[in-house]
């Protein structure tokens, strides 16, 4: 049984990124169950589909308003860095880094995916944004500045300037 499996939990109602997360869980799935003989192939298609995976919600990001420099962005790219160097460790034969870290990114993930994914899903979902054409229905809810942090209430702006004025 894989390690991460595919559930309403980690559904966040907005069809495009709900699909494209039940490909990530189904392809970490067979890196998880791959033979010595199919895991690095297997991570590599994982790597494939996390690169077109990241990119759309990173352009989803820029287009409505999230900044490029938010912490949603730099954990895409730590991610993938991590990933790209298990690739290598796994052309190199240590298949054990390649399945560490398949079972780090199984744990890492739920909680990537309920906290600034969903993040995400909600301001898209707040502005009316319809992934498939780029469409904004509300304009009006576009941020006036760009969303630094993670876009979570708990590190926007406004509640740093709360912690920074209590402090």
């Amino acid at each position: 049984m894989a390690q991460l499996e595919w559930s309403n939990a980690l559904v966040l109602d907005l069809a495009e990124m709900d699909h494209t997360h039940h490909e990530f869980v189904d392809l970490l799935a067979l890196v998880e169950a791959a033979s010595d003989d199919s895991v690095v192939r297997h991570w590599a298609e994982l790597i494939t589909h996390t690169e077109a995976h990241f990119g759309q919600e990173d352009a989803w990001m820029r287009d409505t308003g999230f900044s490029s420099s938010n912490c949603h962005s730099l954990q895409h790219k730590v991610v993938l860095q991590v990933m790209r160097e298990g690739l290598r460790n796994g052309h190199d034969g240590k298949l054990d880094v390649v399945r560490d870290m398949a079972r780090e990114l199984a744990a890492w993930f739920p909680a990537h995916a309920q906290s600034m994914d969903a993040a995400l899903a909600l301001h898209l979902r707040g502005i009316g944004y319809d992934p498939s054409t780029g469409q904004v229905a509300m304009p009006q809810a576009l941020p006036d500045t760009p969303i630094h942090g993670c876009g979570g209430a708990s590190c926007s702006d406004k509640a740093r300037q709360a912690e920074t004025s209590t402090a």
